[in-house]
């Protein structure tokens, strides 16, 4: 059994490899290593205790927990393929065996990583997802609601009233009583449809 690469990405000298045998004399596994771990193994739960301060238990549901002592983490495998990684700065991260990846941070702050498509979710309640293409979508607290493109960028109010700004500098607002306004900001032309005026100097 070699040391997990998360750990020897810390420090290529911090973990130890063991070796698991069978001693039919007791019926219990026995648990050796190039320098001689200290070993405890029961029924219930199987623990390694490394020389170098590493720990690894085996616990009755399958689950295997290994403690990485030069890096502080905790690295715990379930049956189902899920991995969880815990660090000392208190932020967890969790890998999933469809390949997704949730990282939660101490101020409550989670993102989310699946398909190529991001989400981070903020205490206060914000949200803000990345699209494959990079297309941002961003919902405030407030119910406001902002989406980033290429192509323009939009601000959509509770109250129905919708605010784009294009690449080219046009600038549209939707009311929600149905009045749409047009403006460039490179002139003082105005355009309002439902009155049908239009102003130029």
């Amino acid at each position: 059994m070699k040391a997990p690469w998360w750990c020897l990405l810390v420090s290529l000298d911090v973990c130890v490899s063991a070796q698991v045998g069978e001693d039919a004399s007791v019926g219990h596994e026995v648990i050796g290593a190039p320098k001689g771990p200290e070993k405890d193994a029961g029924a219930k739960t199987t623990v390694l205790h490394f020389l170098n301060g590493d720990v690894q238990r085996i616990l009755p549901d399958q689950r295997v927990v290994y403690y990485c002592a030069g890096a502080q983490t905790t690295r715990t495998t379930h049956p189902s393929g899920l991995e969880v990684l815990r660090f000392p700065d208190k932020h967890t991260e969790k890998f999933y065996p469809d390949g997704s990846k949730e990282t939660s941070f101490p101020d409550g702050t989670v993102k989310r990583l699946r398909d190529g498509r991001e989400e981070t979710t903020f205490p206060d309640g914000t949200s803000v997802s990345v699209e494959r293409n990079g297309d941002r979508t961003i919902v405030f607290s407030n119910g406001q609601r902002d989406i980033h493109t290429a192509q323009f960028k939009r601000r959509e109010y509770p109250d129905g009233t919708v605010k784009t700004v294009y690449g080219s500098g046009l600038q549209e607002t939707k009311f929600s009583s149905g009045r749409v306004r047009v403006r460039h900001e490179t002139s003082s032309i105005v355009l309002d449809q439902k009155q049908a005026v239009h102003h130029s100097q």
